[in-house]
């Protein structure tokens, strides 16, 4: 039999079973009145013949109360693959089926799958491969059981969820294009050989609905299927809430600065009324600056001084720019001489932000590039900052990316402003958590261990386990009570960001 054919003997099968289930419990179980051909001919995705099959007999089902809707309901469509059927456990859980060109198969729709959603914990189970099998699970449970899909049997298999990001650069090759880019707050799952159904994904948010949230918690999880039902792609929007887990972020190449010079000047070549580059400076000059310069970041500067893109603040990496010299308080609150190395000014409306690299001058290291507010008030009232990269190469083979982005799109200008927003801190991307440094005490991590040191009222984030870019905002902190700032932080060359705040 074919494959065709089968699934839509799963779809007689099923609605024969459910009607039997609605006549004998006529109280519990109702069927909604199917539809014409006509009705299907008229979704914004094609409907195999086995769900013609269904919705010709019933386009849904109330269960105990609960509506399930077979197809998209009054209310707006799930995006990318996937229709909400209804709600369980007290609207709690969602279920949703796989539709159109990013369902299981051509025959039918699915996979189906639920994600229950209680406090901070959440579920996420791949019910039935199809839309069919579903309808036969759910006959199957009602007739012997309660009029309520809560009554179902947990997983007894489960798999786990996969960073998209380790996907994207890992050696599974049709996966990694599933996964595209990746993307630090998506997880995928492989759907390709489940071992059984129901099955429970491994996974969790990224986000914390737990207390101490950052502003007014309204973080989401947003389902996906891909490749035809191949893969599952589980994201967290992120949205007034804290992280509460490390992510997974890309790997820099070790040939950075080599690559990141490469880049920008094949972009000035391809896009001169676009992307221009200012010279770089000798090695002599360099060993004349107030700081150290280690051979990474040489290896850019020699050749490129300053990067101007369309669309974006202008990167100026030689010293002695007017523009990037800020307030004397501001930059005492930055940390002072020696600590940071600015690169840019990025202007948000009527604020400022001074772009810069974190330097360890115990070291001599360059290290994470960040965005701290210029304006000694804003800054001191509201003491925040967003990480934007690892280091300037980095950051330049990320300002290069944005600029390859657009050239691909419509409007360049505006894609790179877009991009580029980030530059400018509290940006809505997704916050690490500040925490009193006390509970860093005796870390087995010399750097957080550290900083216990620091005086009582100080609060620190751990950078190196934060998307970029990324928000640290400590004035948004549980425990910091609207104190003003005396002085940001940021050890280990900025993998650590703390604020000490004013006596």
């Amino acid at each position: 039999m074919a494959e065709d054919e089968r699934a839509r003997e799963r779809a007689e099968r099923a609605v024969a079973a459910l009607r039997s289930l609605a006549a004998a419990r006529p109280g519990e179980v109702t069927l909604h009145d199917g539809l014409p051909d006509t009705g299907p001919d008229d979704r914004p995705v094609p409907v195999p013949e086995a769900v013609r099959t269904v919705l010709r007999e019933t386009a849904g089902m109330t269960v105990g109360g609960e509506p399930y809707r077979f197809g998209p309901g009054p209310g707006p469509a799930r995006s990318r693959g996937l229709w909400e059927l209804g709600r369980f456990s007290a609207g709690e859980g969602t279920l949703h089926v796989g539709v159109g060109a990013d369902g299981a198969d051509p025959t039918d729709w699915g996979p189906v799958v639920s994600l229950l959603r209680r406090s901070d914990a959440y579920e996420l189970v791949v019910e039935a491969p199809t839309f069919t099998h579903w309808l036969l699970d759910v006959a199957a449970l009602l007739a012997d059981g309660p009029a309520t899909l809560d009554a179902r049997p947990g997983p007894a298999a489960s798999v786990p969820a996969v960073p998209s990001v380790a996907v994207a650069e890992g050696d599974d090759a049709e996966l990694a294009a599933l996964a595209g880019r990746g993307h630090a707050l998506t997880d995928l799952v492989d759907l390709r050989a489940l071992p059984r159904y129901p099955c429970a994904v491994r996974w969790e948010p990224y986000y914390s609905l737990g207390g101490a949230t950052a502003d007014t918690g309204a973080s989401e999880t947003v389902l996906r299927l891909v490749g035809g039902g191949r893969a599952l792609l589980v994201r967290s929007d992120v949205s007034g809430d804290f992280l509460d887990r490390p992510v997974t972020r890309h790997r820099v190449p070790d040939d950075a600065p080599r690559r990141a010079v490469a880049e920008l000047r094949a972009l000035a070549a391809e896009l001169p009324d676009r992307v221009r580059l200012e010279p770089g400076c000798s090695d002599r000059a360099m060993d004349a600056w107030p700081v150290p310069v280690p051979e990474d970041v040489r290896t850019v500067l020699r050749e490129i001084g300053g990067v101007l893109v369309e669309g974006a603040p202008p990167l100026r990496l030689l010293p002695g720019v007017a523009e990037h010299q800020v307030a004397p308080e501001a930059h005492r609150m930055m940390g002072g001489d020696g600590t940071y190395w600015p690169v840019a000014l990025a202007r948000q409306g009527r604020h400022e932000a001074l772009v810069q690299v974190r330097l360890d001058a115990a070291t001599g290291a360059w290290g994470y590039v960040v965005s701290i507010p210029a304006g000694p008030r804003e800054l001191r009232e509201e003491p925040e900052a967003t990480v934007l990269a690892e280091s300037l190469p980095h950051l330049l083979l990320t300002v290069a990316r944005y600029a390859r982005e657009a050239a691909a799109g419509g409007d360049f200008g505006r894609a790179v402003r877009q991009a580029t927003r980030c530059f400018s801190p509290n940006t809505g991307e997704p916050w690490a958590r500040p925490a009193p440094v006390d509970e860093f005490a005796g870390s087995d991590d010399p750097l957080l261990a550290a900083l216990a040191e620091l005086p009582a009222g100080t609060h620190a984030a751990d950078l190196r386990d934060a998307p970029f870019p990324g928000d640290v905002c400590f004035h948004r902190a549980e425990e910091w009570d609207d104190r003003p700032l005396a002085r940001l932080l940021f050890p280990g060359a900025g993998r650590v960001a703390a604020a000490i705040p004013a006596d």
